[in-house]
């Protein structure tokens, strides 16, 4: 396909997928990017929620999609999760999947219902060490970022505790609110909004310095576990074959809207930063993670449930 081709994209709708339910995270950022395409460009962007554990739905759906631009999958950093637990997916994290951008990263909240009266993490850490088994967390799925983190703090506090996956980032911090799981590790932007209400208990922070945003909550490295880090990611993706002066435009597009005050300032103002990236630079990044998670996973002793 030439440039010149490339300067008269799109032809018709955008379509981004989503790897989880609206409310999320994910579904946060795809909504802010989408209207500024359709503001840029004229054609409709229309945003597809497909949750299901670790993406693989969204993922399916996106690999198989005519590889012109007009079919993209915002994903979070489990995509590089999933292809980190499962020995065999129905796509091929890789090859299949052409990196637009990194979107966002977002550091985890660690948090809990306010009915627990719990409020630091050291006491969390406490109450899994008393009893072995019997303490919950949640997660957004199988594979995804905030499974991750939640089998690295396991691994990092030397904890026995038992992962609940979910559909999404809101089913999972609805039964947080109730207790019904004793605690999640959810991205900033979901967690933020419920955190100022009173609706949910901030412990820590997973990134090594605090939030702008929650300047009061501590990270775990301070409070708990000196050296814990973790931040996650966002980021958009094409199926492979995609066009590269296609992947370019929709990179510089996306990455000059990233660059607009109003939408780096919302991104902010929930305890996020937008980063966007060269298609080469999240490739790569994809890449590295695949390896990160899969040493993780395999000393924690995680496996598909």
């Amino acid at each position: 396909m030439t440039a010149a081709w490339a300067q008269s994209f799109p032809t018709k709708p955008i379509r981004i997928v989503v790897t989880f339910t609206p409310g999320s995270a994910s579904d946060i950022l795809a909504r802010l990017i989408g209207p500024k395409l359709h503001e840029s460009w004229g054609q409709q962007v229309v945003v597809d929620n497909r949750p299901s554990a670790g993406g693989l739905v969204a993922g399916s759906i996106v690999a198989t999609s005519t590889p012109d631009g007009h079919t993209l999958m915002l994903v979070s950093s489990g995509f590089a999760g999933s292809a980190a637990l499962y020995d065999k997916l129905p796509y091929d994290t890789v090859r299949d999947f052409a990196g637009v951008t990194q979107v966002a990263s977002t550091p985890l909240l660690v948090v809990v219902s306010p009915s627990l009266g719990m409020k630091s993490v050291k006491e969390l850490i406490a109450l899994a060490r008393e009893k072995p088994g019997q303490v919950n967390f949640g997660s957004s799925g199988i594979g995804s970022g905030t499974h991750y983190a939640g089998e690295l703090f396991k691994l990092t506090a030397a904890i026995n505790v038992v992962h609940v996956p979910y559909k999404g980032t809101p089913e999972a911090i609805t039964d947080t609110m109730s207790g019904r799981i004793q605690y999640f590790l959810s991205p900033v932007l979901a967690a933020t909004p419920l955190v100022r209400s009173g609706r949910l208990q901030a412990l820590a922070v997973t990134t090594k310095d605090r939030l702008a945003s929650l300047p009061d909550v501590p990270t775990i490295a301070e409070a708990a576990l000196p050296g814990f880090e973790y931040d996650g990611w966002y980021g958009l993706v094409a199926p492979a074959r995609t066009p590269r002066p296609v992947v370019n435009a929709l990179s510089n597009e996306v990455g000059r809207i990233l660059g607009l005050p109003d939408v780096r300032d919302k991104i902010a103002t929930q305890g996020a930063a937008a980063k966007p990236t060269t298609p080469e630079q999240f490739d790569q990044l994809v890449r590295e993670e695949i390896k990160t998670r899969s040493k993780v996973f395999k000393a924690a002793g995680t496996r598909p449930e």
